[in-house]
C-alpha cells in the first residue's frame, strides 16, 4: 500500500496523508510539510470515519493554497483509516491569472476594435449626410446644377434621390421662369414698338391716304389686343394659383360647346390652310361645368393646335362611356419630344423655344387649361410623336346616377 501511495503521489504531483482513527498521520508522501497539520480538523476526521468524504481549501503558513480531499479507507467492511490527498492550487491560480489577463487584454482589444469599427461606420454613414449638407447649401445659394452621386438602396439613397429631384425641379423652374420673362419681354416689346411707331406716324400725319391710316389703326388695335391677351393670361393664372377663381357650375352639352368654339376658331384655321374635322356624334350626356371656362379650355387647345400645325388637319372627337365623357383634339403638327411631355403643363414652359411671332406663345395656355379642367373635376392627358402630331384628351367622370339614355335620373 505504501509503495502504491508513493508511486501515485510522485506520478500525480500531490501530497498524500494516511491518518488513523485518532487523527494521527501514520504515513506521508509528497512535498507538503508533514508538520503542517492545520488542515486536519477533528470534525472532518469524525465525518470521514462516519463514511463521508470531505472537500476543502487549505492555505499553509507560507500562503500556498491547496485543494484537500479526504476519503475513508475500508478494511473488512469497516473504516480502518482515512486518506487525505492534497493538491497544490498554484498552477490553477496561475492559469486563472493567465485567463484573467487574457480576458482583460481581449476586452481591451475588443473595446479598441469596437471603437475603430464604430469610427469607420460613423465615417461611412456620415459621409453621405455631409455630402447632402454641402449639396443643400449649394442649392440654397442658387447652384441648382448640384447633384449627389449617392446610389445606396436604402433611406440614404432615397433622400439623395429626393434632393436631386428637388434640385432638378428648381433648376427647371428657374430656367423656365427666366425664359418666361424673356418671352414676356419680347412679347411686350414687339407690340409696344408697333404701338409707339404707328402712333407716331398717325400723330405726325405721315400717312398719305385714309386707307393707309386705317391700316395703321388696325395694327395698333391688334397689338393692343395682343397685350391685353397676355395680361389676361397672367392675371387668370395668378387667380387660379391663389384659389380665387369662381366657377358658375351648370349642366352643359359639351357637343354644343365644341361646335360653337370650332365656329369661332375656323377662320384662323382657314387662314393657315388647316382642315378642321369634327367627328359627328348623335348625343352625349350632360356634364356639370362652367360654360365660359369649358369654352376657354376647348379654345386654348384648338389655338395651340393651330399654332404648331403648318399644314394638314385638326380632328376633334367627342365620345362617351357609361362612366366618362371625353373629347380629344389631335393635330398633324410638329409634335412634342418624349422627354418634354412631363413638363408641358408647367407654367412658363414652351416646347417651341423660338420667339417668332408665328409660333411663340407665353407658355401659360396649357397651364391654364390643366387648372381649369381639374377645377371642374376632370383630367387631361397628352400623347405625341415628334414631327407627326399631338393628341390632347380631356376626360370628365359622369355622376353615378345617370340612366341608360345618358341623362340625369328624374329623382335628381
Amino acid at each position: 500500500m505504501e509503495d502504491m501511495i508513493l508511486t501515485f503521489a510522485d506520478f500525480s504531483n500531490v501530497s498524500m496523508f494516511y491518518i488513523n482513527a485518532a487523527g494521527e498521520i501514520t504515513f506521508h508522501s509528497g512535498e507538503h510539510n508533514a508538520a503542517d497539520r492545520s488542515f486536519i480538523r477533528t470534525e472532518d476526521i469524525q465525518q470521514i470515519f462516519s463514511g463521508k468524504s470531505i472537500h476543502l481549501e487549505h492555505e499553509d503558513p507560507l500562503g500556498n493554497r491547496y485543494m484537500v480531499i479526504g476519503q475513508p479507507i475500508y478494511q473488512d467492511n469497516r473504516i480502518s483509516s482515512a486518506i487525505y490527498v492534497m493538491a497544490s492550487m498554484q498552477n490553477m491560480d496561475k492559469s486563472i491569472i493567465t485567463v484573467r489577463n487574457l480576458i482583460l487584454f481581449s476586452g481591451a482589444g475588443a473595446f479598441l476594435l469596437a471603437i475603430g469599427i464604430t469610427w469607420i461606420m460613423a465615417l461611412l454613414f456620415s459621409r453621405p449626410l455631409i455630402m447632402m449638407q454641402k449639396a443643400t447649401k449649394k442649392i440654397a445659394i442658387g447652384e441648382l446644377e448640384t447633384r449627389l452621386d449617392i446610389r445606396n438602396k436604402d433611406e440614404i439613397g432615397d433622400l439623395a434621390a429626393a434632393i436631386n429631384s428637388l434640385a432638378a425641379d428648381l433648376q427647371r423652374y428657374r430656367d423656365t421662369r427666366q425664359e418666361f420673362f424673356a418671352n414676356i419681354s419680347h412679347e411686350l416689346r414687339t407690340p409696344i414698338t408697333y404701338l409707339e411707331g404707328y402712333a407716331k406716324i398717325l400723330k405726325n400725319r405721315l400717312y398719305e391716304t385714309e386707307e393707309e391710316k386705317d391700316h395703321y389703326l388696325d395694327i395698333i388695335y391688334q397689338e393692343g389686343v395682343r397685350i391685353q391677351h397676355l395680361v389676361d393670361d397672367l392675371f387668370e393664372l395668378a387667380k387660379m394659383e391663389e384659389g380665387k377663381i369662381s366657377l358658375s357650375m351648370e349642366w352643359l352639352d359639351l357637343k354644343e360647346v365644341i361646335d360653337q368654339t370650332v365656329q369661332t376658331i375656323s377662320l384662323k384655321a382657314k387662314e393657315k390652310g388647316i382642315e378642321l374635322i369634327v367627328h359627328p356624334v348623335a348625343s352625349v350626356p350632360l356634364i356639370q361645368g362652367d360654360g365660359v371656362r369649358m369654352e376657354q379650355i376647348v379654345l386654348n387647345l384648338l389655338e395651340n393646335a393651330i399654332r404648331y400645325t403648318e399644314q394638314g388637319r385638326i380632328e376633334i372627337l367627342l365620345q362617351s362611356t357609361p362612366d366618362t365623357l371625353s373629347f380629344s383634339i389631335e393635330d398633324t403638327g410638329i409634335g412634342i419630344p418624349e422627354d418634354e411631355l412631363p413638363y408641358i403643363f408647367d407654367r412658363f414652359y414652351r416646347v417651341e423655344k423660338s420667339r417668332s411671332r408665328k409660333t411663340g406663345g407665353t407658355g401659360l395656355g396649357l397651364s391654364i387649361v390643366k387648372k381649369l379642367v381639374e377645377l371642374q373635376g376632370g383630367s387631361i392627358q397628352v400623347s405625341s410623336d415628334k414631327d407627326v402630331g399631338t393628341r390632347f384628351t380631356v376626360i370628365f367622370t359622369l355622376p353615378t346616377n345617370y340612366n341608360e339614355r345618358g341623362r340625369i335620373s328624374d329623382s335628381d
